[in-house]
């Protein structure tokens, strides 16, 4: 679904969200309420400059509306793939905006991601798997990396790594498999407004996502290793 339809479904015509290049932005009102929407679309590549774009949205939005919530639209590549960004430290640029987005949930904003188009690497890294919760539209695209490249790293073939991906979310991209893994917590269906609604209503204050994926049977022990870590310190 592309950006204007979505945002058209969600808040109507005459939504007031603009893009300026691969950035979405807009200050809207939902149920009587002000939301900060921040965003990209296009598949964009997360680079330093719309990193620093996005950061700078979200610190506006806790200085000149505290308590706001904020509904992040994702639709990424991933991070930027060019020297001239590794040079400027894209690892810092998208650090700070997860940063950016953690400071806005301990001062109070309710911080909701909507996976809308696609969302890869670091670029969903940083931004939706740090909101309160990250849902998804169910045709949407999300994995951190292809099994080719996820052999390459591990050293591991990938026929073994297709095998696992079969009875293992963990090694296998798809929004089903995220939300099996508690990655996301639900996916969008029907009455988008209506979905929204709820998530806003029922964003958890803490993170839950390993709770979820024990849940649901895609993460099994990550729960319990981190209590287990936490019961030691």
């Amino acid at each position: 679904m592309d950006w204007q339809t979505l945002a058209t479904r969600l808040f109507g015509a005459d939504h007031g969200i603009t893009r300026d290049g691969d950035c979405l932005r807009g200050e809207v009102e939902f149920d009587g309420q002000p939301l900060t929407v921040i965003g990209t679309t296009d598949h964009a590549p997360i680079g330093v400059q719309l990193a620093l774009v996005q950061a700078r949205a979200v610190l506006d939005t806790i200085a000149q509306h505290p308590g706001r919530a904020i509904l992040l639209l994702i639709d990424t590549q991933g991070q930027q793939l060019r020297r001239r960004d590794e040079l400027l430290g894209i690892n810092r640029a998208m650090a700070h905006l997860g940063m950016c987005i953690d400071l806005a949930r301990r001062r109070g904003h309710r911080v909701i991601g909507l996976v809308y188009d696609q969302a890869l690497s670091g670029g969903f890294i940083t931004s939706g798997l740090i909101a309160d919760a990250c849902d998804a539209l169910p045709e949407a695209e999300i994995r951190v990396m292809r099994l080719p490249a996820m052999a390459r790293v591990t050293k591991l073939p990938e026929a073994l790594l297709a095998q696992l991906s079969e009875s293992n979310p963990v090694f296998a991209p798809g929004v089903g498999n995220y939300v099996a893994m508690g990655g996301v917590r639900r996916l969008w269906q029907g009455d988008l407004a209506q979905a929204l609604r709820e998530a806003l209503a029922d964003a958890p204050t803490e993170d839950r996502r390993a709770e979820d994926g024990a849940a649901r049977g895609g993460r099994r022990l990550a729960a319990s290793v981190v209590q287990r870590v936490l019961d030691a310190a």
